[in-house]
């Protein structure tokens, strides 16, 4: 098994889209409407596909139902991690995009671990977790 990607429910799909390829640099990986759902499926994701099949990376898939434009959170959900260079230019460069940032890059509490938090236009948080030198990309 693996992970294949993680959904999350948006109010504007374009909106949501403009984060995450412009500001976050992602890929619109394919986007399908079901009109008699009325819904529409887009995944984004860092890695190409080969065939049609993914290569790589875990995807993200952004659901937008139709007529529905904003969702409550909850208190359940964390958020999403991605691994980073510089957790520091990948804050600036969110910044430059348009994009907000809700920590900014620095040592965990308690730790050495450079992380920063940046937020969706739907509210979702992201982590960025800068990686160690000799650490996997």
């Amino acid at each position: 098994m693996r992970i294949l990607h993680t959904m999350l429910r948006v109010g504007n799909l374009d909106r949501s889209l403009d984060f995450y390829t412009k500001v976050l640099g992602m890929k619109l990986l394919s986007r399908q409407d079901y009109p008699d759902g009325k819904f529409t499926l887009a995944f984004v994701g860092f890695d190409d596909r080969v065939d049609g099949k993914q290569v790589g990376d875990a995807e993200i898939e952004l659901t937008h139902n139709w007529g529905v434009d904003k969702y409550e959170l909850g208190s359940a959900y964390g958020h999403i991690a991605l691994q980073v260079d510089d957790a520091y230019q990948a804050c600036e460069l969110v910044k430059q995009r348009g994009g907000k940032v809700t920590r900014e890059a620095g040592p965990m509490k308690h730790g050495t671990t450079v992380i920063a938090f940046v937020e969706d236009p739907d509210g979702y948080k992201i982590e960025f977790i800068q990686r160690k030198p000799g650490q996997a990309a």
